[in-house]
């Protein structure tokens, strides 16, 4: 499997990677476009996912004539993975992309953030508005700060085997469960095409970690998956558990921030999704352009040439 992973990665120009000191850690870093340099477009990925997860959007950017900057975050990949679980909150997560930003002498960018990165992406503009040129959301529209911590309104609204909830109650269960069964929960998951089932008991990601039986089919080949579970099996999950355990952190850091983006965004939504969308974007978000792809969650992944195609629409206006 060595072997295949390794001819994937060269496939995709994902063999080399920079590690970039930035905020206090480094980030490992793939590039691509550097000819472009003074368009930086940034890409963001989600939970649990890495670098790779943009393998088919890279070479499209570039030929639109852009610097593509891809960060394994921290606690991804070959980035650092801090020990405190307060290291991953908002104002470390923003201040990571900033301190990208000035390595390489940028004033701001373009990001693109898929699941995790597009929430990221949006409180990076409350933090730092200045350094956003332009959001890309794929699967997750803006997360509003309502009047209560979200964890707390989950587990009211959702229940305390909500993952989000559990991840932040039981501290330390899901992430050696996940780590037990790395690969099948990753096949587990990476899915498309998957029924609207009604939920089973329990947390969902444990169940998925624990299932024999995968619903629906496969986003990607056993070689690209090897990717994605080589790079836990050499982690751990529990650098990027740590990023929901702040969310009530983030919340209080949010607290004085004036809410409503103004730099022009897309959202890019799965219409298979268990995400909902957010029918009042535009009022938080007023140079939003909300666009639904025939997909679930993975949308980059399980619709590239749409994903390419909308992306691509979207700068053409705002790049």
């Amino acid at each position: 499997m060595t072997n295949e992973i390794n001819a994937i990665l060269e496939e995709f120009n994902f063999q080399k990677s920079t590690l970039i000191p930035v905020n206090g850690i480094q980030l490992e870093v793939f590039e691509a476009g550097q000819k472009n340099a003074g368009k930086p477009i940034i890409l963001c990925h989600g939970w649990p996912e890495h670098a790779f997860s943009w393998r088919y959007q890279i070479p499209t950017l570039v030929d639109a004539g852009y610097h593509v900057i891809i960060p394994n975050q921290r606690g991804y990949g070959n980035s650092s993975i801090p020990k405190e679980v307060t290291d991953y909150d908002i104002e470390h997560l923003a201040g990571d992309l900033v301190s990208l930003l000035d390595h390489y002498g940028y004033e701001d960018a373009i990001f693109v953030g898929h699941d995790w990165g597009a929430m990221v992406t949006w409180w990076l503009a409350l933090l730092h508005p200045t350094r956003v040129k332009g959001i890309i959301a794929l699967a997750v529209p803006y997360q509003v700060r309502g009047d209560r911590p979200w964890i707390e309104w989950m587990e009211e609204i959702l229940g305390s085997d909500y993952y989000f909830v559990h991840f932040n109650r039981q501290p330390g269960v899901a992430d050696k469960i996940l780590d037990n069964n790395t690969t099948q929960f990753l096949r587990n998951l990476f899915r498309k095409n998957v029924p609207h089932n009604t939920p089973e008991p329990g947390m969902a990601m444990i169940n998925l970690a624990k299932s024999k039986n995968p619903q629906g089919e496969p986003v990607m080949g056993e070689g690209e998956l090897a990717i994605f579970s080589s790079s836990f099996k050499s982690t751990g999950f529990t650098g990027s558990i740590n990023w929901y355990r702040n969310l009530d952190r983030n919340w209080h850091q949010l607290a004085n921030k004036n809410p409503i983006i103004n730099q022009p965004a897309l959202m890019i939504y799965g219409d298979q999704d268990v995400i909902p969308k957010f029918e009042g974007l535009s009022a938080f978000v007023p140079q939003v352009e909300e666009v639904s792809l025939d997909c679930g969650h993975w949308i980059q992944q399980e619709k590239p040439a749409d994903t390419n195609q909308t992306i691509l629409a979207w700068l053409a206006k705002n790049g």
